[in-house]
């Protein structure tokens, strides 16, 4: 008897391979590789293809986004679910996640459409108790407390929903050996709710638990099989959550939303630049507003930074929402370029408010702000500024910088210091409003620090 061919399959990023290794040469992982017999269904054995269409009766079928009335969740998405979409949500724990779905939900069924919630984690009575403090109560909504993917899937097939949140995907437990929340299980699940959203039109929402890093639990492989992935942020000890795309296939990539957490659930932030700079201190060293574009969205952020003697061979370098590594090139070009010896003290960088900020645009704010305490100068306090800076020190454009001023002028900015590049493409700018061009980091401090 022929024997039957066996293959290794990367539990976290779905590498294939006939033989055991150790190291996945696809995503770098260890010990990931699960041995599982080779199917034998070849192309001929399929089943009938489906007939390709052309673009335009694609464009026909195409339905468009359905506001869920959370904005700033339909903000992230790009305009509300799409049905036959698949989204997952990651985040820390009790950083709101299910308030934030559960308050998503109770308004969908508010507009006649039914809803399946299914949680893993809590009770019926748990849910119940939450859904009323968020004023989520409607005869639409359903709650299921269930593991069990057989039972989930009926009970999505006998109330006929158009949206099924899942708490959590870790919890579901599909029709195989083991314990929930093992890989195989998560991948499972995860590919079987996608194959329901996609053959029914099904707008499935699960919520995934995340790692000690950050990063969503479970294989990598579930993120490529989404539609949207989205992260909710947040400090314990801020009352802000931000919530962040990272992956969207119906929007922008780098949308955010801003909630604020409260004793009656999450409230929207509409404008998060008056939020942020709310308490921002008047005439304080090493203090900056930096105009940051997420998204679409402008956000006027204040950044701070503390230079202080060190007491220690090797100087501390800690940063709360801005890279650390991009901190201690900008320390390096301050040194070299504009001759501040900061290498024997230690800094510190914070961004108020909790916020994260990943764009290039950042530099200036951190730099002047870095600078700014070093030499004891504060900043004009009718100015905001952004550009990245290179490595000889000048300053380079970044993008969209008209959204930029026209957010610091509606929050009574009189004057942004920006780079040459980004100036000359401006064709139109509030009234009033000073554009300041600095071609180095050197000549944008003078312009900023008093």
């Amino acid at each position: 008897m022929a024997r039957s061919r066996i293959e290794y399959i990367c539990s976290e990023c779905g590498y294939k391979t006939l033989k055991w290794m150790g190291k996945c040469p696809g995503c770098g992982s260890w010990d990931c590789f699960e041995e599982k017999a080779a199917s034998k269904k070849s192309s001929a054995d399929a089943g009938p293809a489906q007939p390709a269409v052309s673009i335009t009766q694609a464009l026909e079928s195409a339905v468009p986004h359905r506001p869920t009335g959370v904005d700033e969740f339909d903000r992230v998405l790009g305009g509300g679910l799409v049905p036959g979409s698949v989204v997952l949500i990651g985040g820390d724990p009790g950083i709101g996640k299910s308030t934030l779905l559960l308050d998503a939900a109770g308004r969908v069924a508010k507009q006649k459409q039914k809803v399946l919630y299914v949680t893993g984690e809590e009770s019926l009575s748990q849910i119940a108790l939450r859904a009323g403090r968020l004023g989520s109560k409607s005869d639409d909504l359903m709650v299921l407390a269930e593991t069990d993917l057989g039972v989930i899937l009926k009970a999505a097939g006998e109330h006929s929903v158009g949206l099924v949140v899942v708490d959590s995907i870790q919890t579901v437990q599909a029709d195989m050996d083991g314990t929930p929340g093992q890989v195989a299980h998560i991948r499972e699940a995860a590919s079987v709710l996608s194959r329901l959203a996609k053959q029914d039109g099904i707008t499935v929402v699960l919520i995934g638990h995340v790692t000690k890093d950050g990063s969503i639990a479970g294989p990598k492989l579930i993120e490529h099989m989404v539609d949207v992935v989205l992260y909710f942020e947040g400090e314990r000890g801020h009352s802000f959550r931000i919530l962040r795309a990272v992956k969207n296939r119906f929007g922008s990539a780098s949308e955010l939303g801003v909630f604020e957490m409260t004793k009656s659930g999450l409230v929207e932030v509409p404008d998060p630049s008056a939020l942020f700079l709310e308490e921002r201190p008047e005439g304080a060293p090493g203090s900056v507003v930096l105009a940051s574009a997420e998204g679409q969205r402008p956000v006027l952020v204040e950044i701070q930074a503390l230079c202080a003697d060190t007491g220690l061979a090797t100087p501390r370098r800690t940063s709360l929402g801005v890279d650390a590594g991009r901190v201690s090139l900008l320390i390096a070009v301050l040194e070299k370029r504009v001759g501040h010896q900061i290498h024997g003290m230690d800094v510190y960088v914070n961004v108020a408010g909790g916020m994260r900020l990943d764009e290039p645009a950042v530099d200036l704010g951190v730099a002047t702000a870095v600078a700014g305490s070093f030499l004891g100068r504060p900043c004009y306090s009718d100015t905001v500024c952004f550009g990245e800076i290179g490595l000889t020190g000048e300053l380079r454009g970044v993008a969209r910088p008209e959204p930029r001023i026209a957010e610091a002028a509606k929050m009574g900015f009189k004057r942004c210091v920006m780079p040459v590049a980004n100036v000359e493409r401006i064709t139109e700018k509030p009234e009033g409003f000073e554009l300041d061009p600095a071609a180095n980091l050197a000549e944008a401090l003078e312009k900023i620090l008093v």
